[in-house]
């Protein structure tokens, strides 16, 4: 409901929903993931103190209202025009939410000591439950066929909860996209129909993804579709976004597939090979925004990436703020980082002199 990765905790009041959530969150944070934590409230609640400024910000109509001091921040909505929770969270690689048993999101729920929470759940007034989480007192709750956790059993409890969110990771898609459809005005040709190895790089650039995705697109302009998905044999998305550069092409094929990752290819790498794609894929982190090279200088490389599903949302905001660079994206956002084995297999050759390098490197003897 808010996040790809996020899983509820629970229950009535006073069966543990608050103690559980802390130490997860805890041990979750220690295990190098960055959490993000919601909690839902039956009553009203407030943050402030009668007669502080920020109370009477709000009693005087202010809608928001923002405080700060050196370390911390808080803003405070109210009325129709609530917060963004999901915008809120989308940062953090998992959320834990506290509350909304009814509502439709994976939870673990808690079973009080007077199980008053049980005829809820019997009459499916309760979704999405994967586990009962108890005092100690599990007896009959076997007919329930789902698993059963003593709520101070925290180390079982992770495991549990974070294999859960890796077989989620797990089934999320992975697609290619071959960036063929640039004006390669630099170059003065086609880069995609360059000859370095054989087949040519649009050829080439789509069977090195096929490899390892469960589908392969050509992305480039809509004159270009027949010629190019012709060409290599691969479905064409024809850009959606104009005039945006490769974050057009990505944003055309998020758009066709939203749930999938994109591992995104551009044509003008010509030393890239199996061992490359191969060490990026192993690397993949779907709880990031991204997994991409770290370039000679340091910084991403965003032409050979794989963008993960919620990426897209931070990427159409981007561009709604003027900035439609990837690497900036790259470069501001959470994402995964892999040092590439051999550098050289990142050169990319946009223009003459560039080719040139690139084919003399190779008839050296470049080692891959």
């Amino acid at each position: 409901m808010f996040h790809p990765f996020e899983i509820a905790l629970c229950g009535l009041s006073g069966s543990g929903k608050t103690t559980l959530v802390e130490k997860l969150i805890r041990r979750f944070s220690e295990n190098g993931f960055e959490v993000a934590a919601f909690k839902h409230g039956c009553h009203r609640f407030e943050i402030d103190r009668e007669g502080k400024d920020s109370d009477r910000f709000a009693k005087a109509g202010a809608v928001p209202v923002l405080i700060a001091d050196r370390e911390k921040e808080a803003l405070i909505s109210q009325g129709s025009d609530r917060l963004d929770i999901a915008g809120s969270v989308l940062s953090a690689d998992l959320l834990f939410i506290e509350g909304l048993k009814e509502l439709p999101a994976p939870k673990l729920l808690m079973v009080d000591r007077d199980r008053a929470v049980l005829p809820m759940l019997e009459s499916d007034a309760i979704p999405q439950v994967l586990a009962l989480v108890h005092d100690g007192n599990s007896d009959e709750l076997e007919r329930f066929d789902l698993p059963l956790f003593h709520r101070d059993d925290v180390p079982a409890i992770s495991i549990f909860v974070e294999e859960w969110f890796r077989k989620r990771a797990e089934a999320m898609p992975l697609h290619g996209l071959v960036l063929a459809g640039g004006q390669s005005s630099r170059m003065g040709r086609d880069k995609a129909t360059l000859n370095y190895h054989g087949p040519n790089q649009l050829e080439r650039t789509a069977a090195l993804l096929g490899d390892v995705c469960n589908q392969v697109f050509i992305s480039c302009r809509a004159e270009q579709v027949e010629n190019y998905a012709t060409s290599a044999n691969f479905a064409a998305i024809a850009d959606s976004y104009l005039d945006m550069g490769p974050l057009g092409g990505l944003l055309s094929a998020q758009r066709q597939r939203s749930h999938a990752g994109w591992l995104v290819a551009a044509c003008d790498f010509p030393l890239l090979d199996e061992a490359v794609i191969a060490a990026l894929t192993e690397a993949r982190n779907p709880f990031r925004f991204a997994t991409a090279f770290a370039a000679g200088d340091g910084v991403p490389e965003p032409l050979l990436t794989i963008y993960e599903p919620k990426s897209r949302r931070r990427l159409l905001e981007a561009h709604a703020s003027g900035n439609d660079s990837l690497r900036s994206f790259l470069c501001s956002n959470r994402v995964a980082l892999v040092e590439p084995h051999n550098p050289l297999a990142l050169f990319n050759a946009n223009d003459p002199e560039a080719l040139g390098k690139a084919l003399r490197m190779m008839g050296n003897g470049y080692k891959r």
